[in-house]
């Protein structure tokens, strides 16, 4: 193919990302613009402010723009929310003629997409699981099988029409085409999660600012997403009051906590490193906290304030408990476990807080790690951490939608037809 401009942005709480890539035959994406501006107008992974969110989408994409030296027209954005749900349908056809062809599968998947929505959701993804014929089920390429009876497992995620209409509002009013929606945490999956993996079971958390987004895998194929209102904002919050400092300053703390905890702060520290420090060095023996140790937070510009290492540890832990304990019950609660045979992998600017994935194993009992997205090439070092998993995952999935996906992922409105023909043209030799 001939090259080929994808650009991608992550509405997220705290910052909008735009990611430019071009993309050349049989070559990695390579980025070529990349700007993330500070979010606005934006709440728990939902627009509040067409204006002001509009506004933030624009600085991002114009920065970008001048960073690529292109113009960009079509946009594929994430969408997010705690509204956000999901939920597995069956589609059974009888097959037309003596073999399985594309026909058969088309109206297989929508006949699963068929169904009874409350008049506020909308289904912006249909993945086919696995297809069954004759209940001989584990079929991913069903077409010039014989057989009478072509069944096919989906997940469909459902996101209220208002998410996506004022998104792409804001979007448009920018003069963008949104050629495609995609849920946070099905983009983030595609740029951390091995496909050993997803085959054998994983929960994938994705702890943003505003939400934390679920999507949990079995037998290589996702059967659960979600969303839950709590992210890092909450464990900024909690410092600002537990310490009595205002939410700048329990930003600041929050960044840099490990290297407070080490006591090797410095108090020029630039403040544009962004990155949590808590995790830096997953590999290294941290000293233990001893009761009574205090830390002088003037090593962070913040005068005449110390506070208890003890303290800062408990308020931190209480929440990411919080955050784990209501994304268990919310998952349960849809007749899932979170406990997977592969672990739990945590992504998300929060996922660097240092030991989480030790503490995450402390609470589930399966092994936890953090999640660095791979795939794309040129210039990835200020889009390298866990907190840019959705944004590279946005450019895989749009490769993906050309035919070089291992599933058929068709957002709702599309041309599910073309997009299922051309996906078995890519598995075909």
């Amino acid at each position: 193919m001939a090259r080929k401009i994808i650009t991608a942005i992550d509405v997220g709480s705290s910052k909008i990302t735009t990611v430019i890539s071009s993309v050349e035959e049989n070559e990695k994406p390579s980025v070529i613009g990349v700007c993330s501006y500070p979010s606005k107008g934006i709440k728990k992974g939902v627009v509040v402010n067409i204006d002001d969110a509009t506004n933030a989408i624009s600085e991002s994409v114009t920065a970008a723009e001048r960073m690529a030296g292109v113009t960009v027209s079509d946009v594929l954005i994430s969408i997010n929310g705690e509204l956000v749900t999901s939920l597995n349908n069956k589609g059974v056809v009888a097959v037309a003629g003596s073999e399985i062809t594309v026909d058969d599968t088309y109206r297989a998947i929508e006949n699963a997409r068929t169904l009874s929505l409350p008049d506020n959701l909308n289904p912006i993804h249909i993945i086919p699981r696995e297809f069954v014929v004759d209940n001989q089920g584990g079929i991913k390429y069903p077409i010039g099988m014989s057989g009478t009876r072509l069944e096919v497992e989906t997940h469909i995620i459902t996101t209220p029409n208002s998410y996506w209409q004022n998104l792409k509002k804001c979007v448009e009013q920018l003069g963008l085409n949104v050629y495609d929606v995609v849920f946070t945490g099905w983009a983030s999956s595609l740029s951390v999660l091995t496909d050993t993996e997803k085959e054998l079971g994983v929960t994938m958390l994705d702890i943003g600012a505003g939400t934390t987004s679920i999507s949990i895998f079995d037998e290589g194929s996702i059967i659960y997403s979600g969303v839950i209102p709590l992210g890092g904002i909450n464990i900024t919050s909690d410092l600002a009051i537990g310490l009595q400092v205002s939410l700048e300053e329990a930003e600041k703390i929050k960044t840099h906590m490990g290297d407070l905890l080490d006591n090797k702060a410095k108090a020029k520290k630039s403040s544009s490193d962004s990155t949590p420090a808590l995790l830096r060095k997953l590999d290294e023996e941290e000293p233990k906290t001893k009761k009574g140790d205090e830390i002088d937070l003037s090593v962070l510009d913040i005068t005449g304030k110390k506070v208890s290492k003890e303290l800062l540890v408990k308020i931190v832990e209480a929440r990411c408990e919080e955050i784990f304990d209501m994304a268990k019950e919310k998952v349960e609660k849809a007749g899932f476990k979170m406990a997977m045979p592969a672990g739990i992998v945590l992504t998300g600017g929060t996922s660097l807080l240092r030991d989480l994935p030790k503490f995450t194993q402390g609470v589930f009992g399966v092994a936890a790690r953090v999640g660095y997205p791979s795939g794309l090439t040129g210039m990835i070092e200020e889009i390298s951490d866990p907190s840019f998993a959705c944004v590279q995952g946005l450019i895989k999935y749009a490769l993906e939608e050309e035919g070089d996906s291992e599933a058929i992922k068709v957002k709702s409105g599309g041309n599910l037809k073309d997009k299922i023909v051309e996906w078995f043209k890519s598995l075909m030799p």
